[in-house]
């Protein structure tokens, strides 16, 4: 029988091949999908978020984690029912007019989705009034912010004085990141939270959503 234990040791490493195989072997001892996604897979990349929050992972790593998972989501997909796969929530993400910085915003995304959340990404330089307009047509949960200019990180309080001027900001949940951003200067703009990097991300998120 196969142990979820070396599913997640090989999501972790991000050896694509490898744990595409233990997947495929997984499921032929009958396993459940749901039982790989939720305890392997989901387990793991919570992993992956905690070292590299810790600095025990960095970018590269932490990217080649969540390509291998999602190759191996590839094959689960076909397997599991609707109710296997449940949303963690519906997250709006762009970086703010002025800013044309995607990086540290691509890497969050990627995250989140190995975490369970539905990402709807505007790209850069998005201007509050498109955030508002994506919040409403996808019903979404949450909004993040990314901004890596200083000189952009006044257009986060645009934006949250806006959703609250469209009646949409107890609709939402905030969080913002960046790299001039602090915990401090969400608290000023009125954000329910920060996040310094992917991992810190997907687990405020969670416990936002929880």
């Amino acid at each position: 029988m196969t142990d979820l234990n070396t599913i997640i040791d090989a999501l972790i490493i991000g050896e694509i091949g490898n744990l595409t195989d233990l997947v495929k072997k997984a499921l032929d001892d009958g396993i459940a999908p749901k039982d790989i996604l939720n305890n392997g897979f989901n387990k793991g990349m919570d992993i992956v978020g905690e070292k590299m929050q810790t600095g025990e992972m960095f970018i590269p790593e932490v990217l080649r984690s969540a390509n291998a998972m999602k190759a191996a989501v590839e094959i689960l997909k076909p397997l599991l029912s609707a109710g296997d796969v449940t949303s963690s929530g519906k997250v709006v993400i762009g970086t703010v007019k002025g800013d044309l910085h995607d990086i540290g915003k691509n890497l969050v995304k990627l995250m989140l989705e190995s975490a369970g959340f539905e990402v709807i990404d505007l790209g850069v330089d998005v201007e509050p009034e498109v955030f508002i307009n994506a919040i409403k047509e996808n019903n979404a949960n949450i909004v993040a912010l990314s901004a890596l200019l200083t000189t952009t990180m006044n257009v986060m309080k645009e934006t949250v004085d806006a959703l609250v001027e469209a009646g949409q900001r107890d609709n939402v949940k905030v969080i913002i990141g960046g790299a001039p951003v602090t915990q401090k200067f969400a608290d000023e703009i009125g954000a329910d939270g920060y996040a310094s990097d992917g991992g810190a991300a997907c687990k405020r998120l969670k416990e936002m959503m929880g």
